[in-house]
């Protein structure tokens, strides 16, 4: 385990920024993953009036080591929560809004409806374009459709880490299940911008990696993010190593030349990390190649 945080991923920002945003969030009951899961990029984000809402509230029904949300029997779903996000998007200004949530195997279509239910709420109260970023729902691909026919102008799904270590960093989920999801969406809705993010730190090693963004692309997933694994707590997983940002922007080059629209490999990075230049910039890549939505 290395204990010492080296300098690159050291950062400092802007209090009131930041509690400007958790103030409107509390206002609206609602729940960020920057507070929730303790996102080293709260105070950049909230500088650039942007945050990510995480619906379905705060207990999670999977126990994953590395995440930092809470894990244990969830409240029933909040049949206002889709209207008052939108609002909070629409108060924020913001023109590109994320949203994800706790995995929710306990509800039949794993909160699918809500995610489809933010999405109309946000359209029919602002212009912002749409990211979620979504559980794999067990595989259930009518949960699934639910969610892709609103046309979320980004799908995510993220694989976290490479397959040999799932079953220590993510018990309940299936590697290949996640690539699944990946791959569903894209054979069955092929002009939808879809979108996975992984960490790194865990102990894995740059074959894995590159192995990982492989299987990835072969999916037929657009965008990547990578990020360095922070330890929440004591209770979970060790960091094994700091990554350097040389490693990173290899794995970035990596990337382009897989054919990846866009990649954000950073240290900071996490997967709603300069999401709406990734998204942007993703879009200018398809229409100068001629593809349309």
């Amino acid at each position: 385990m290395e204990n010492k945080k080296p300098e690159w991923l050291r950062v400092r920002y802007n209090m009131r920024e930041v509690n400007a945003i958790y103030a409107l969030a509390d206002g609206l009951e609602l729940n960020t993953v920057c507070r929730e899961s303790g996102c080293p990029n709260i105070g950049k984000c909230s500088k650039c009036g942007s945050a990510t809402f995480m619906i379905l509230g705060k207990k999670c029904t999977r126990n994953c080591r590395f995440c930092d949300v809470d894990c244990g029997a969830p409240e029933a779903p909040d049949p206002d929560e889709p209207r008052r996000v939108a609002d909070a998007v629409k108060r924020l200004r913001l023109t590109h809004a994320v949203i994800t949530s706790v995995t929710r195997d306990d509800l039949p279509d794993g909160g699918a409806s809500a995610f489809a239910a933010v999405i109309r709420e946000i359209r029919e109260m602002t212009s912002a374009t749409v990211e979620v970023l979504i559980p794999d729902f067990r595989g259930d691909r009518e949960a699934i459709d639910t969610v892709i026919r609103e046309s979320p102008d980004v799908l995510g799904h993220n694989v976290e880490t490479v397959k040999r270590l799932y079953p220590v960093a993510r018990p309940q989920a299936v590697y290949e299940r996640s690539l699944g999801v990946l791959k569903y969406v894209k054979d069955n809705y092929p002009s939808a911008m879809v979108k996975t993010a992984f960490m790194v730190g865990l102990g894995e090693t740059r074959d894995e990696v590159r192995e990982l963004m492989r299987d990835v692309r072969e999916t037929g997933c657009d965008l990547l993010t990578a990020g360095q694994y922070l330890q929440p707590s004591e209770d979970h997983l060790n960091v094994v190593e700091y990554v350097t940002p040389e490693t990173f922007a290899d794995y970035a080059a990596d990337a382009r030349k897989m054919g990846f629209l866009g990649a954000v490999c950073d240290p900071l990075a996490r997967s709603s990390y300069l999401a709406a230049d990734l998204y942007r910039d993703a879009l200018a890549v398809r229409e100068k190649n001629g593809e349309t939505r």
